[in-house]
Parts: C-alpha cells; structure tokens; sequence
C-alpha cells in the first residue's frame, strides 16, 4: 500500500466530501488557496454518492432538489465554479397524495389540484381558494430566499440589519402558520381553512401546517427538480474534478482522529489511512461533519463548553429513514407510474403511527428514478425507490449490537429484519399504487439507519441534521464559528435545514468566512455576487477567482457503458 502523498501544508483542511465539504473545497480552490479534503468513505458525495448494483444506478437518498432551477441560487453559485455544471431535471408532476380514499396529483399548475378539490367539496370552497393562495404566497418567498445566502458572520453591521429585515420579510408569508404543528395544531391549523375529515385526510401523514403548504408553494414557483442526468453522484463528480483541477488534494479512506490544537487554535488533523496515523497541517480546517463527532471526539473535552454540547445533544433532528432501492426487469411507467414523488399513506390510522417507523403504518415515499433519467438503467428495465421515515431505536436499534469502539455489529437478526421490514414495505406498496410489482423485481438493496449512520457519521443516521424550529433556533444549535480559532463548520450542522441547498450554502458561508482573511478581492467580489450587486460577469472579470477551462465530461453510467459495447 502506497503511503499518503501530501503538501507539507494547506491553507485549508476540509472534513467531509459531502456537497458542503466540495462545494467549500472547489470555491476556496478556485480563489488559489491550498485544499486537503479528508473523507472517510472510499467515494465522495456524502448523501449523494450513490451506488451501482449490476448495470443499475441508485441515488442514495433524493427525494427532490429545490433551488435548481435556472433562477435557483444552486444553479448560480455553481456558474460561479464553471459552466459546465451538471442540470438539474425540472419536474411538471411533482408530487401524488395516495391514501385509502383519495389520489390527488400536484403538478406546477397547482390550480388544477385545487379546483379539482373544489368540485369534490363545493361547500370548502372559499377555504380551499385561501389556502392555496397563501400557499402560493410561501412558495415566492422560498424562492426569495436565495437572496439571503449569506450567513452573518461575513457581513458588516449595516448589511447584518438589512438582512435581517430583508429575512422577515421572507418569513412573514410564514409566520401566521408556523405554531400549528402536533396532531391538535395541525388539526387546529387546517381548520382555519376547512373543517371537513376528508379534506383533513389528506394531509394525514404531515406533522405541521407549513409541511402540508410548502409542496404546492414550490410547485407554483416551477421549483421541483430531481437529480441530473447520470443520478446525484454527478453533483459531487464535478465538483470533485474542480478541486483537483487547481491542483489540490481530496483523500478517500482518511478517517479524522482528532484536530490539531496548538495555543487554543486549530493547526490541522490527525487521521487514520490504511492502519497508519498521518499528520495533516493547515491554517484553517472545515468541519462538514457531524458535529457531535467533532466536538465529543475530534476535541479535547475543555475546547467546547458543556452547555452547547448539552444543547447539541438534545437538538431536534431530522429521522433517518429505511431506503429500499428496487431494480426491475420493466420499465416502471409499466407498472402505472409517473416522473411525481408519491406520498403513500393510511389515513385511517393514528397521527403518530405515521411517523414511529413501523413498517405496516408509516408513510411511504415512492421515488421513480428511471421514469426521470433512462441512463441509470439497462434498456428495457426501470428502477423504483421506496423510502419510510425510520427511527435507529426501532426494535432495539435494528437488533444491531455496539462492539467496545462503539461501533454496529450487524448479525443475523438484523438482517432478517430489514428483510422482513422491506418485505412489507414492497407489499404495501404493490397493493396500493403499483400491480404486480414483486413479480417484476430484479433485486432490491435495503438501507436501514444504520446504515445511513455507518456511512455519514451522523448520529441517529439523520438524513438532514437540525430542523428548523423554535427550540433550536433558541438554543443557537445551527453555528460557523465553533469554540476553537480557525475551526469552521461547513455542513449542514452549520444551518438548520437540509438538502443540496443548505449544504451548498454551508459550504460557500464557511469558504467566505476565511476568504474575508485570506483573499480580501474575492470576499467582495462573491459577497457582491450572491447579494446580486454584480453579474457573473462582473466576478468573472475581476481575476480574482483562478481560470476554469470548463472541461468536466460527466462519467458514463454502467448502462451507457454496456450500450455503448454492444454497438461495438
């Protein structure tokens, strides 16, 4: 095994190859500046590394993008890096309410859903045209939120309180349905709209008002995109050839024992490749990582004050969710289904069996993939993505055991289970939306949260970090500058939310806040940029970002590759 081949330095180290920790990687690359990106994993792209079975394509875990679009502040952040960037798929079937009783779809015309429910109840009428109106309200506010890209820590006091006044004006279409969440506020929420049980049903699995608005503001705003053509991999593809295009290094299998702390400032990481310890220096290090991983692990126990780990270990997080990736011997438009997201639900259960991880109740999210995209698939075959918010204590964490290190022992009993729990997700699933399903499957790969937390580290396997609310927002739980100098976060603990978005955005706040030291010219030049002060080419013409000759060609898939060598 050949050792590490490293600068003596960087100017940056970087933890974590998922979109936060490239994004950061390729900007700070692009302004001249020395990378090292460490990543645990063989492959970068965290939640979008994806993964093949035979000639068949997975993305790991997409349900949709947003912000993608051609006005979306992705798409603009990632024209900063080059042009030829992988293009999101615009979407016009976004998204189908399945239960017992009703089949609703949503498409980017959402007046077409609303007047359908209007003919279905007459007497809703005047609450159903209020509801969608303001729904419609939310959804021109999410798309005003790219103009609020920028995190505080890289403004002056001035723009710090035109932001903030610019952000309430954001949130105000929010703010009159932001407390109704639980099974009485929800129900207390939609009755300000309409009172019938039916109309309430279909929002059934939804724990909060806003989460039953804000698929049809985004789809009145055009702003439902799935993954580019070659599936989600290609993201951190790209963005991966652009760091090492100017040079600079990413390390798969590099595992961070701990950051380098020399007179209260971080000077770099130790880390584990191959069996062997390596020291990595550098002037600032990102940490797109988990977050209870750095501070309870990485540091020393005196570097971050009790009282914020408390608050971090206690902070409300996104589920995981247990992923069953399908291949078919069929295309799946032969199975009945469309491009839309299907949300599958029983109506007639309890508010909370919808979200405590049980197989035979939960939600069920039913993604497409090859409807979107044929190059993740053989000719004449489709693939189907089943995903079920899922919880890592189910069944006594999956029936997984901790060996000393901590680590998940998966043993027979766990992997009977994720069967038996696939297996009833796959019947719920034919017998619902998709006839004859099991007689057409190939294969099926099965994710359960441990697996998402084998993989990304993050605890409990959350699939976005931190969710926006009151209690976390109160407890500062989303932050850049961490207790240690020159120690920055850069993932999605760095913002509550999650998504491509949020990880993009993470990663281009925590490349700003050392860019304002180090590179002063293209501070202002980005800052001006995504404040929308300048064009793309005013940045561009300011030399202050290194040239990109726009060279990227995108990978072929394992389908493409197998057409391709049959034609020969």
């Amino acid at each position: 095994m050949s050792p590490l081949k490293l600068k003596d330095s960087y100017d940056v180290i970087i933890i974590g190859a998922g979109i936060g920790g490239l994004t950061a990687g390729a900007l700070l690359s692009k302004s001249g500046l020395s990378v090292c990106i460490v990543e645990k994993e063989p492959h970068v792209g965290g939640y979008l590394a994806g993964f093949r079975r035979k000639d068949f394509l997975f993305d790991t875990a997409i349900h949709w993008l947003n912000q993608y679009n051609y006005q979306g502040i992705v798409t603009r952040l990632f024209d900063v890096l080059g042009s030829d960037h992988p293009r999101a798929i615009s979407l016009k079937h976004t998204r189908r309410y399945k239960g017992n009783t009703f089949d609703y779809l949503l498409t980017t015309n959402p007046n077409q859903l609303r007047d359908q429910l209007i003919a279905e109840f007459p007497h809703e009428r005047k609450g159903l045209l209020k509801f969608f109106r303001n729904a419609k309200r939310i959804g021109d506010s999410l798309c005003r939120l790219n103009q609020i890209f920028r995190s505080e820590e890289t403004m002056t006091f001035s723009e710090k309180i035109f932001s903030r006044i610019r952000m309430l004006s954001v949130l105000m279409p929010f703010i009159p349905y932001a407390f109704y969440s639980g099974e009485k506020g929800l129900k207390k929420g939609l009755n300000r709209f309409f009172r019938d049980p039916a109309l309430h049903k279909v929002f059934a699995s939804e724990t909060e008002l806003i989460g039953c608005m804000v698929p049809i503001g985004w789809s009145y705003a055009d702003d439902f995109q799935c993954p580019p053509e070659g599936g989600g991999q290609v993201i951190p593809e790209w963005l991966k050839y652009i760091v090492e295009f100017y040079k600079n290094d990413i390390l798969p299998r590099c595992s961070v024992q701990k950051i380098l702390i020399e007179d209260m400032s971080c000077v770099g990481v130790q880390c584990l490749h191959r069996g062997k310890i390596y020291e990595i220096r550098s002037k600032y290090v990102i940490a797109a990582c988990d977050i209870e991983t750095l501070y309870e692990k990485m540091l020393p126990s005196s570097a971050v004050p009790e009282i914020l780990k408390e608050k971090l270990r206690n902070a409300e997080l996104y589920s995981s969710s247990c992923t069953i990736s399908i291949g078919l011997d069929c295309p799946t438009e032969a199975l009945g289904l469309g491009e839309e997201l299907i949300h599958l639900v029983n109506e007639n259960i309890s508010f909370d069996a919808h979200q405590n991880g049980d197989p035979s109740t939960a939600e069920i999210s039913i993604l497409p993939p090859s409807v979107r995209d044929k190059s993740l698939v053989p000719e004449g075959c489709g693939t189907l993505t089943l995903f079920m918010p899922a919880l890592m204590d189910y069944c006594n964490n999956w029936y997984a055991v901790k060996d000393e290190k901590g680590e998940y022992i998966r043993g027979v009993e766990y992997r009977e289970l994720k069967k038996k729990v696939a297996e009833i997700i796959i019947d719920r699933v034919e017998a619902a939306v998709a006839p004859g399903l099991k007689s057409h499957i190939l294969f099926y790969e099965i994710a359960t949260p441990i697996t998402h937390y084998r993989y990304t580290g993050n605890k409990n396997g959350t699939m976005m970090g931190a969710k926006p609310g009151q209690k976390n927002m109160r407890n500062k739980i989303a932050h850049y500058q961490t207790p240690v100098k020159n120690l920055i976060l850069g993932g999605h603990w760095a913002e509550l939310g999650g998504g491509v978005p949020i990880a993009a955005k993470a990663g281009t706040n925590a490349s700003l806040i050392i860019l304002k030291k180090e590179n002063k010219l293209a501070f202002s030049r980005l800052c001006g940029y995504l404040d929308g002060k300048l064009t793309l080419n005013d940045l561009h013409s300011s030399n202050c970002f290194k040239p990109y000759d726009n060279s990227w060609v995108r990978t072929p898939t394992p389908a493409e590759r197998k057409e391709n060598r049959c034609k020969v």
